[in-house]
């Protein structure tokens, strides 16, 4: 997942940048309002979720809400303010944003609140693999337009490997993020990995082990 964070505070982005990285995702820092609204006017701006703080130089945070939303209306936006009056907040959320964080806040608590976001979108989104089609929104499978049916563990994990198509994923990632801290180990993954290959045998997907990197998730 590509986030951006638009922060001006160069101690809280760099500690901002390091915690998210470290949970996974990929982040680009912004560190001004200028910079952010020409950048986000473009309609491939590329991020799947955007941190924004609203008190920014050049251009404020509001401003470059109102232009992201001028053209993209489904990409999550979570503002970080140090404001304290409730009309910054209602008037952001007015605008298109998605959730607010106040500062100062836990390291923690973005986390989840970026998690959040990010399942939400994902839930509206159709996602394809060949002749394999996921509907985020209805939570079903269809394999060459046939429903596929699976029990929710192997489903939780189709649906992770789907979302990162075409690129290895190791254990520890998708113990993480198809099972959202839910104790697994490494043999129960193999397990899963293994009942998914059985169903997916001459589909026209492939479900491959890359040694050393995880498993690749791909159409033939």
């Amino acid at each position: 997942m590509n986030l951006l964070l638009v922060e001006d505070d160069p101690l809280l982005a760099e500690t901002l940048v390091d915690a998210l990285t470290l949970a996974g995702y990929t982040v680009t820092h912004w560190a001004d309002g200028h910079t952010a609204h020409r950048r986000l006017l473009r309609r491939e701006h590329g991020h799947e979720l955007i941190l924004l703080d609203l008190n920014l130089p050049g251009v404020g945070g509001l401003e470059v809400l109102a232009a992201l939303r001028g053209h993209d209306r489904d990409t999550p936006v979570l503002i970080l303010t140090a404001r304290g009056a409730i009309e910054d907040r209602v008037q952001g959320l007015d605008l298109g944003a998605d959730d607010y964080l106040a500062k100062p806040f836990a390291l923690d608590e973005l986390e989840a609140r970026v998690r959040a976001l990010l399942r939400r979108r994902e839930r509206g989104q159709i996602l394809q693999v060949g002749p394999l089609t996921f509907d985020g929104l209805a939570q079903r499978f269809t394999l060459d337009g046939d429903s596929l049916s699976l029990p929710p563990r192997e489903q939780r994990l189709l649906a992770c490997l789907m979302r990162h198509a075409s690129e290895p994923v190791d254990k520890t990632r998708l113990a993480e993020e198809a099972f959202q801290g839910e104790p697994m180990g490494d043999n129960a993954i193999e397990v899963y990995v293994h009942r998914l290959r059985k169903r997916l045998a001459d589909s026209g997907v492939a479900l491959r082990t890359v040694r050393g990197l995880g498993y690749l998730l791909e159409g033939m």
